[in-house]
């Protein structure tokens, strides 16, 4: 479960850099990068905090 958790949250955190870089490059169109990023952002901000909490002691 822990390692589903980490591959989605990696995969919604490159969702928010590569395609900056592909817009840059001219590779797709703005309108594909904003709902791009914004797919990566709400993976990322939703699994991410399950697997990096501190563990209670």
């Amino acid at each position: 479960m822990n390692l589903l958790l980490k591959i989605a949250s990696f995969t919604g955190l490159a969702l928010t850099i590569v395609p900056a870089i592909l817009v840059f490059t001219g590779t797709i169109p703005f309108e594909m990068h904003t709902s791009l990023m914004f797919f990566g952002m709400i993976l990322w901000f939703g699994t991410s905090p399950f697997w990096m909490k501190e563990k209670e002691l």
